[in-house]
């Protein structure tokens, strides 16, 4: 049997809590005791880390500037990127060689007398071709160039290396071999070739078209970055996949029946943003490099649409005479050039979730 024991009162009264000795929590203190963070999504939380790094921010504001600057320019300057300058509605064959912010003989005279002459910022070339529309034209082009190669580069490369590291087995062994083969293409024979061939078949399929200025050899370097430079893309998209692909989370949305496509897109591809950033990144100023030296060698734009590479080569030939002629582009290059550099490797630390505190 069991006895009936009483609670001692004693005890009972210990538990009761002596309320004087408590205070209402301040709002400061209500606000400390939040541990919850803000809800948000991966992009959100990599923008706001990237508008707290200073130099890929300063980058974003120079390429912004950059694409305002040949966009709006051409609006203002009464000059175009192939035509001569004209004095009172002709030609001006004075106008050669100018330096920058001055006049040709005929536009002096011209002022002198009351007209308006816009000035030539960088100066006039060999053809008395207005110098600083005909840098802005070069910029614009180079910048296509760059930015249509890095999408070509990003999505052929991003798609083929998924597939490949993912699947694994036989699949991977076969596409890497794919691989492997394209490597082997030498790159300027592709476009010399391509160049040739194409310029029999896309003459009359262009002509019209806004194709027809750039010419049948910027359409070859297109194809050919479509064909060739997604491999080092695709390697390094399945080289991280191969590595996450074996992850505790991994098997546990696979336990969960997501299915291969979500699975790469929700959890695979934000763990390699680092890599996907930095290389699609370093992909513009190699585009434009490539374009560079292809116009160098006669291969780029089609005359008389310039663009960076091709001013630079013209340039060599007065290099001593008028050595600012070879200095706007390399300029202009070079800002493009690091300010997609410094913006890679900000995006890297924005967006890549092993670097997180």
């Amino acid at each position: 049997m069991t006895e009936n024991r009483e609670f001692p009162k004693k005890q009972l009264l210990s538990l009761q809590l002596d309320l004087s000795k408590f205070e209402a929590a301040t709002d400061e203190e209500k606000a400390q005791a939040v541990v919850m963070r803000e809800s948000t999504t991966f992009f959100k939380d990599g923008m706001r880390k990237l508008r707290k790094n200073p130099l890929a921010m300063g980058s974003l504001v120079v390429l912004i500037l950059i694409i305002l600057l040949i966009t709006i320019a051409p609006k203002v300057v009464p000059y175009t990127y192939d035509g001569m300058i004209t004095v009172n509605g002709k030609r001006d064959k004075t106008a050669k060689n100018l330096a920058p912010f001055t006049y040709s003989k005929n536009e002096q005279a011209a002022i002198e007398a009351g007209e308006e002459i816009f000035p030539h910022i960088f100066g006039t070339d060999e053809l008395c071709r207005d110098y600083f529309m005909r840098v802005i034209y070069g910029t614009r082009v180079s910048l296509i160039v760059g930015l249509f190669a890095s999408l070509i580069v990003l999505v052929i490369g991003l798609l083929y290396g998924s597939i490949s590291g993912y699947a694994g087995g036989k699949v991977d062994i076969i596409m890497m071999r794919i691989v492997d083969i394209i490597y082997s293409l030498p790159d300027t024979l592709m476009v010399i070739l391509l160049s040739v061939v194409l310029s029999a078949v896309l003459s009359d399929a262009l002509t019209g078209t806004i194709f027809q200025k750039v010419g049948v050899n910027m359409i070859s370097l297109f194809i050919v970055f479509g064909l060739l430079y997604w491999v080092g893309m695709a390697r390094l998209v399945r080289g991280q996949i191969l590595t996450l692909k074996n992850n505790e989370y991994i098997l546990a949305a696979k336990a969960l029946g997501s299915s291969s496509g979500r699975i790469i897109w929700k959890h695979i591809l934000p763990n390699c943003m680092s890599v996907i950033f930095i290389s699609t990144a370093l992909q513009v100023p190699s585009a434009i490099f490539t374009e560079s030296y292809l116009s160098f060698i006669g291969l780029g734009v089609q005359v008389p649409m310039p663009s960076l590479g091709s001013l630079a080569n013209a340039a060599r030939s007065g290099i001593s005479s008028y050595p600012y002629k070879l200095v706007f582009p390399s300029v202009m290059i070079c800002l493009i050039v690091l300010s997609c550099n410094l913006l890679g490797d900000g995006l890297r630390d924005a967006f890549d979730p092993k670097l997180r505190r």
